[in-house]
């Protein structure tokens, strides 16, 4: 076992992950309560290196949440914050608005739900008809369309790395975390593969793809088990056909927004993601294949619940994934002009995707405590774009166990 001195603590705050949530938090800490000493481990040779640094960049405006949710608060404000952030510290972003473009009749009311939902959230939304779509993006069609002029885009890497920098923490990379012994009335030691030790009076957990399992580390059973999916991008050869950002009407049922179309902070259009199951939690490949993973995801009852629950929705995307004749169909819904040749294989990112025992899939951000510790259990997107608020809020609970402690 690795023990905890009563008196030697290399940090009063330790922080799982450098990723923008766990990077915010410790810039969180630094502002609320200078002089609280922070160490970030994080396994990877830099920051950012996995949901944060491989999604399409784009600050979302807060319309798709249920108002009064976490996600629908701490986006709606964390898009202006981030913004600020941006523009404070010389970090490349735009605030470009969006399209979000219904294509078929049974989208429409499910359309004019989003605008109810985005006034609910204080969003201002302006409705389009079809002849309308063009003053915004001439080579997309639709029966109607609702333009949010808030969303925009960054560079969330760079937002990572200046977090971090502002923070003033002690940022350890390539600290892979193999044991945790949790003391309630002393603190926290974590050993690292690579032979050390680290101690702290709090545990705050940021880990993102593996959070569930540093929560179990820790000692507490999180309740629910992060179910990878992988994310396919295509680059579009063309970008000339995209102005901004075009998305489609989401499924209300499942928290992924479609395949949509985002002009990126370098000019170039992502065209995705569509969403399949990972066979390792950073499986960005199907030659990915991490066996031990892939059956502790298997056994978890959850998965199979959610299987059953969502296996029409689940294999029209494995189709997409499999055939670019099918993701084309599904590009060609929103843009008609493009061509196959006109997609081109981009990087693919990996949703950390909470699931609880029943099958349900985490609706909100999900941040849980236990004795000297603080787990972000889910935060998927929005969560690059609420990772402002989310690290404060993450911060106000570490501070008060430390306070506590």
């Amino acid at each position: 076992m690795v023990h905890v001195s009563r008196v030697a603590y290399d940090c009063d705050v330790l922080v799982v992950g450098a990723g923008v949530v766990g990077l915010s938090t410790a810039y969180a800490i630094g502002r609320a309560a200078p002089g609280t000493r922070v160490t970030v481990l994080e396994k990877e040779p830099g920051p950012a290196r996995h949901q944060t640094g491989r999604n399409s960049g784009v600050v979302h405006s807060g319309i798709y949440y249920r108002p009064g949710s976490l996600k629908a608060r701490y986006a709606v404000r964390g898009a202006a914050e981030m913004t600020k952030f941006c523009a404070e510290y010389g970090i490349e972003h735009a605030v470009t608005g969006k399209l979000i473009v219904a294509t078929d009749r049974t989208e429409l009311p499910r359309l004019h739900a989003l605008v109810q939902r985005g006034r609910e959230n204080g969003i201002a939304v302006r409705e389009l008809g079809a002849a309308q779509i063009a003053q915004y993006e001439p080579e997309v069609r639709g029966l109607a369309a609702i333009r949010v002029r808030t969303t925009g885009i960054c560079d969330y890497t760079a937002v990572a790395r200046e977090l971090g920098r502002a923070s003033g923490a002690e940022l350890r990379y390539g600290a892979r975390i193999v044991r945790i012994d949790r003391r309630p009335e002393r603190g926290v030691a974590v050993l690292t593969a690579r032979g050390d030790v680290v101690r702290g009076r709090v545990l705050v957990n940021c880990a993102g793809l593996h959070s569930d399992q540093v929560a179990r580390l820790t000692g507490d059973e999180p309740g629910a088990r992060i179910v990878p999916f992988r994310g396919e991008y295509y680059e579009l050869a063309r970008p000339e056909l995209v102005r901004g950002l075009v998305y489609p009407v989401p499924d209300p049922a499942f928290p992924f927004l479609g395949v949509h179309l985002t002009r990126g902070i370098d000019g170039g259009v992502h065209v995705g993601p569509n969403a399949v199951p990972a066979l390792a939690r950073e499986g960005y490949g199907w030659g990915v294949v991490r066996p031990r993973e892939a059956l502790s995801t298997a056994a978890w009852p959850g998965a199979w619940r959610m299987g059953r629950r969502h296996w029409r929705y689940g294999a029209g995307e494995l189709r997409r994934s499999v055939s670019k004749a099918a993701f084309v169909a599904a590009v060609r819904r929103l843009l008609p002009a493009v061509e196959e040749d006109d997609l081109v294989r981009s990087a693919a990112g990996v949703r950390a995707q909470a699931v609880l025992r029943d099958g349900t899939l985490v609706d909100d951000f999900l941040i849980r405590e236990g004795a000297r510790a603080v787990h972000v259990l889910n935060a998927p997107s929005p969560a690059a774009t609420a990772s402002l608020p989310i690290g404060r809020e993450v911060a106000r609970r570490a501070l008060g166990a430390l306070a506590r402690g």
